[in-house]
C-alpha cells in the first residue's frame, strides 16, 4: 500500500509540474508577444516623431502577388497608348514667381564726362545694361483716415432752411476707430496665417499705433455676426445642394462653454465640396460635442455622397444620404503595422502585402485621373474592383486576433468594407477623403498658435470667418482684398444682392483675384 501511495503521489507532482510549466510557456509567449508589440509601437512613436511625415510608401505593388499564391500570375496591365503633343517651353521658376509683381527699375548710368574713352578720349556708346533682381519689401503702414462729410445749408431766407450733407461711407462700427482694411489685416493674420492676437498687438505698438488684443477680439466678433454670417450663410445654402461632400472633424477648447469645465473639447465639423463640383466651398462648423445629431442637422437638406472617415458619427445618417470610406485610413493601419516591423523582416510579410493591395488601388486611380466619371466608373468596376474583392477575400481569411497588432488593420479594414466600397458607385467619387482632411489642416495650425477660444460666440465667429477665406483660397482669391471687398460693401448693401458676393462671382472686382499662373488649378 505504501509503494502504491508513493507511486500516486509521484504522479500527482508531475501533473502539477506540467500544468505549471504549460502555464509558465503560455506566460512566455504572451510576455514575448507583448515585447515585440511595445517594440513596434516604439519604433512606430519614432518614426512619427524623426521620420518623415508623407504617407508614401517604398512597397512595390509589383513585389507581391495580390491575386492568390506567387506561382499564380499577375493579370497583366492594360496596353498603354503613346501619345506625342508639343506644347510652350515653361518659363524658369524665377521668371514665373516673380510674373505677377510690379517692376520699378533703377539705371545707374555714367554722366557723360566720365564716359570717355581711356585710350583716345572718344565718348564711349552705351552697348548694353548688366540686370539684377531684388525682391523690395514695402512693409504696412497704420494712418489715421479722417471721413469728413460736409454739411450745406442754403443762405437764402426759408421757414425752414433746407441742409444737404454729402454721402460718405457708413462706418463698420459706430464709434469706432475700425476699418474695412484695419478689420480685414486682423482676421487675415489670425485666420489665414496662424498669428494670435497678442502678436498682432506687439506689431501695431512696433509701427506707433495702440491696438489692444480685446478691441481686436471684439471688432473681429462684431464683423462675423453683423456682416459675414450673411456669407457664411448662403455658401452653406449652396454647399447642401450639392450631389458630394466631404466631412471631417477635429477638437477646439472653448473656455466659457454653459455647464462644461474649460478643458473640455469640444468639435470643429468641416463640410466641404468634392473635386467635381463647379462651386468650390469649405464650412466649418463649431459643436459643443462629437455627437451624430450634429452632422445630422447640418445635412437634413443634404441628398447625395458623404466621403468621410470612419467616425461613427456619420454612420447613422439619412438613407438619402450614402456614406463614402477613405481608402487613405485603411492604408495608414497596414502602413504603421508595417512601420512596427524590423527592416529585414518586411519583405513577404502581412503589412507589407495589405500595403501592396492599397497602392495598387492608388496607383489606379492615378491613372483614372484625366478621364470622364463615366469612364471611370468603368474602370474601376474593370481593374478597381477585383483588386478590392481580392483584399477583403485575403483579409478575412488571415484569422488575427482583434487587439494584436495585425488584428487592427484587419479589424477595421473589415468593420469599413460596406463604407469603402461605395467608392464603385459613382465616376465623381474619391477614394480617400484626403480633400477634408486638407481643409481641417489650416484650423489645426491655426490652433497651435491661438490655443483656444475665450466663448462659444467667439468659436462660431471662427468657424465663419475660416469658412470665408478657405472658400476663398479654393476660388483663387486673395484672402485680404476679398475680405476687404466685402467689408467695404456689405455696411452699404442689401440681403438681397449678396449672391454678387460670393467667391465665384464675375462681378468681384479684379484686385480680387489671385494672378493666374501656368499649372495651377
Amino acid at each position: 500500500m505504501e509503494t502504491i501511495n508513493a507511486n500516486s503521489d509521484f504522479k500527482q507532482q508531475i501533473e502539477t509540474l506540467n500544468a505549471r510549466l504549460a502555464k509558465q510557456d503560455g506566460l512566455i509567449n504572451e510576455l514575448e508577444t507583448l515585447v515585440k508589440y511595445y517594440e513596434g509601437q516604439l519604433l512606430l512613436m519614432k518614426r512619427r516623431q524623426f521620420g518623415v511625415s508623407s504617407e508614401k510608401t517604398d512597397v512595390d505593388v509589383r513585389q507581391i502577388t495580390l491575386f492568390g499564391d506567387a506561382s499564380e500570375e499577375v493579370p497583366p496591365e492594360p496596353a498603354i497608348e503613346e501619345i506625342t503633343y508639343k506644347r510652350k517651353k515653361r518659363k524658369g521658376k524665377r521668371e514665373e514667381d516673380l510674373s505677377g509683381l510690379p517692376v520699378e527699375r533703377i539705371d545707374y548710368e555714367l554722366p557723360e564726362e566720365e564716359r570717355g574713352c581711356p585710350k583716345c578720349g572718344k565718348i564711349m556708346s552705351d552697348i548694353g545694361v548688366d540686370v539684377r533682381r531684388e525682391l523690395k519689401l514695402i512693409p504696412a503702414r497704420v494712418v489715421v483716415e479722417e471721413h469728413a462729410a460736409h454739411v450745406y445749408a442754403c443762405s437764402g431766407k426759408h421757414d425752414i432752411t433746407p441742409i444737404i450733407k454729402a454721402f460718405a461711407p457708413k462706418p463698420l462700427l459706430s464709434g469706432s476707430l475700425l476699418s474695412p482694411s484695419l478689420a480685414a489685416h486682423i482676421i487675415v493674420q489670425k485666420y489665414s496665417n496662424g498669428l494670435p492676437l497678442y502678436r498682432l498687438e506687439k506689431g501695431f505698438q512696433y509701427d506707433g499705433a495702440v491696438v489692444s488684443r480685446q478691441n481686436m477680439a471684439g471688432w473681429v466678433m462684431k464683423c462675423a455676426e453683423l456682416y459675414l454670417v450673411g456669407i457664411y450663410m448662403l455658401l452653406k445654402n449652396f454647399l447642401v445642394k450639392e450631389s458630394t461632400l466631404h466631412s471631417d472633424g477635429t477638437t477646439i477648447q472653448v473656455l466659457r462653454e454653459a455647464g462644461r469645465a474649460a478643458q473640455s473639447k469640444s468639435c470643429e465639423w468641416v463640410y466641404r465640396t468634392s473635386g467635381c463640383s463647379e462651386r468650390k466651398i469649405v464650412i466649418y462648423d463649431y459643436q459643443e460635442t462629437k455627437g451624430q445629431e450634429h452632422p445630422q442637422a447640418f445635412l437634413k437638406d443634404f441628398k447625395g455622397y458623404l466621403h468621410t472617415d470612419g467616425a461613427q458619427s456619420y454612420h447613422n445618417l439619412p438613407g438619402d444620404i450614402v456614406v463614402v470610406g477613405c481608402w487613405s485610413h485603411v492604408h495608414r493601419y497596414w502602413e504603421n503595422l508595417l512601420k512596427t516591423i524590423p527592416k529585414e523582416s518586411r519583405k513577404g510579410s502581412d503589412a507589407e502585402r495589405g500595403v501592396a493591395y492599397i497602392n495598387q488601388l492608388f496607383k489606379l486611380e492615378r491613372d483614372f485621373k484625366d478621364l470622364s466619371p463615366e469612364e471611370r466608373y468603368k474602370e474601376r468596376l474593370e481593374r478597381s474592383k477585383p483588386v478590392s474583392d481580392a483584399f477583403f477575400d485575403w483579409v478575412s481569411k488571415l484569422g488575427a486576433l482583434p487587439k494584436s497588432p495585425l488584428g487592427k488593420p484587419v479589424s477595421y479594414a473589415l468593420s469599413q468594407r460596406v463604407y469603402l466600397e461605395n467608392v464603385f458607385l459613382d465616376g465623381r467619387l474619391e477614394i480617400s477623403n484626403n480633400r477634408a482632411e486638407r481643409s481641417v489642416k489650416p484650423f489645426v495650425m491655426g490652433r497651435k498658435a491661438w490655443l483656444f477660444s475665450c466663448t462659444p460666440e467667439g468659436a462660431y465667429a471662427s468657424s465663419v470667418l475660416y469658412s470665408i477665406i478657405e472658400t476663398a483660397k479654393e476660388n483663387h482669391l486673395h484672402p485680404y482684398q476679398y475680405i476687404k471687398f466685402l467689408l467695404e460693401t456689405l455696411p452699404n448693401t442689401t440681403s438681397g444682392t449678396l449672391d454678387a458676393l460670393l467667391p465665384w462671382s464675375d462681378s468681384l472686382p479684379a484686385y480680387c483675384r489671385l494672378a493666374a499662373k501656368e499649372g495651377r488649378d
